[in-house]
């Protein structure tokens, strides 16, 4: 009896099983067998999740920079409102500074006015009316310069003063010091503190 067909099948037997590990059962997907990729599954949601916060905050930037760009507007045209206002308000004070003083000043010549017609309607003049008169309107002159911060620098007998003073002459004085103010050629005045015109006057000196 031969023993040949029994190492056949000894050696089929010791094949069989490593071709049948090898080869996949019918109908069965490899594929199918691998675990799934958790980064694939969730790399959707995430991206989606991703692009609504953006849109949300691009939103919200688009409505403060709307927001920030109305306040400039009226912020702009508050301003130009403001710098027409005080145009116009340098303007009229240019225009109208002087109006009160001005007002003040109608008094004094409608004194003038009516003294000089007075004295041209009569055949001779009383000198003391005439003085009267003047000195009503000097009055009037005065009381208007007062009310405006328009005061009088006359200096006779003080120091001289070249910040107020502006000197005509010298005059030799053995009764005065050197430097005193003698005289004034016409009195000076200053509009509220600030030199308007200095008093010219005439100066001592040695003799």
């Amino acid at each position: 009896m031969s023993t040949e067909p029994k190492q056949e099948t000894a050696v089929e037997s010791q094949i069989t099983p490593e071709a049948d590990r090898e080869a996949p059962p019918p109908g069965v997907d490899q594929a199918s067998d691998a675990a799934p990729d958790p980064v694939s599954e969730g790399a959707e949601p995430v991206a989606a999740l991703d692009a609504q916060v953006l849109q949300a905050e691009l939103l919200e930037a688009k409505r403060k920079a709307e927001e920030s760009w109305d306040l400039l507007l009226r912020a702009k045209a508050e301003a130009d409102n403001i710098q027409r206002r005080a145009k116009r308000d340098v303007e009229h004070a240019h225009r109208f500074a002087l109006e009160k003083f001005a007002s003040d000043l109608l008094e004094v010549k409608d004194n003038l006015e009516r003294g000089l017609s007075a004295a041209q309607e009569g055949e001779s003049v009383d000198p003391g009316k005439l003085i009267e008169g003047t000195e009503m309107t000097l009055k009037a002159l005065t009381k208007a310069f007062d009310k405006h911060g328009l005061a009088t620098v006359d200096p006779i007998g003080e120091k001289f003063n070249p910040e107020l003073h502006q000197a005509m002459g010298q005059q030799p004085s053995a009764d005065h010091e050197p430097g005193t103010v003698l005289a004034a050629i016409a009195k000076g005045y200053t509009l509220n503190g600030r030199l308007l015109r200095p008093a010219m006057v005439m100066v001592s000196k040695t003799p």
